[in-house]
């Protein structure tokens, strides 16, 4: 299913993805095209194929079969660290974080990775240049005030936004996020989201994040792809998305018991 109908270049667009673990089809036949700017949702059960999509996209997977494209170039086979340095990065449902460095350092190394420039002996982690944009990012999350602390000192929802603000030190412009308010107490789930997305939108950033929250989805998608079994099984906006009676059977289980049998 093809999904955009402008003819402009996709920030991101996958043609027949196809994946297999032995016996397992893991993506089948995925083919999406995601417009600039765009802020869509994954969705399904464990298993269902959303983080095999996302390891594709970002270079930790390589298709079976199928085709890659970053605003019309092809990287399906590029590694993690050239998808990076292209353009599109991506935050874990488990933060990556360093927890014997401060919040500053974590952002530091995290820009001395994005760096396109060599590694030089004689350059400095900590050029005032580094500090002054890492300071620019946490205060984007409004996280500056942590900048001493250890990382394994951080309440959960402060490691979420520190892992996502140091996806961010490479300029992306396509940001996967793995279900980005897991594992943080639910009054914090909207101001976390709140966060990001502004964050996200400043910096024109097209946006896909994994979520099993529904009330996270609806608020702040603009489209929802769902997964079943490998595949995209419906692909709308949220409300069409959450309304369809396949989704509710296989996804989100909220199909009435009569309608079920």
């Amino acid at each position: 299913m093809n999904v955009s109908s402008t003819d402009a270049t996709p920030a991101l667009e996958t043609r027949g993805l196809m994946k297999t673990f032995g016996a397992v089809t893991a993506a089948h036949d995925i083919t999406v095209s995601v417009p600039e700017k765009a802020v869509w949702s994954l969705i399904g059960t464990n298993g269902a194929g959303k983080t095999t999509f996302v390891n594709m996209v970002t270079g930790y997977l390589h298709p079976d079969e199928g085709t890659i494209l970053f605003q019309g170039r092809d990287i399906t086979r590029l590694g993690p660290r050239d998808v990076t340095r292209a353009g599109i990065c991506r935050s874990f449902q488990i933060p990556q974080l360093c927890s014997e460095l401060t919040v500053l350092e974590n952002m530091l190394v995290s820009l001395a990775i994005a760096d396109p420039k060599p590694p030089s002996f004689f350059r400095k982690a900590r050029e005032s240049e580094s500090e002054d944009r890492a300071m620019e990012i946490l205060k984007r999350f409004k996280i500056e005030e942590y900048r001493g602390r250890l990382m394994g000192e951080l309440p959960a929802g402060v490691r979420k936004l520190l892992d996502i603000a140091m996806s961010m030190s490479g300029h992306p412009k396509v940001m996967l996020l793995d279900e980005p308010t897991s594992g943080v107490a639910a009054e914090e789930k909207f101001p976390i989201m709140d966060l990001v997305m502004e964050a996200l939108a400043a910096e024109n950033v097209t946006t896909l994040f994994v979520e099993h929250d529904m009330e996270i989805v609806t608020r702040y998608s603009d489209r929802v792809l769902a997964f079943h079994d490998g595949r995209i099984i419906a692909d709308d906006a949220p409300e069409d998305v959450l309304n369809d009676p396949q989704v509710q059977r296989c996804v989100t289980g909220t199909l009435p018991a009569e309608v079920k049998s």
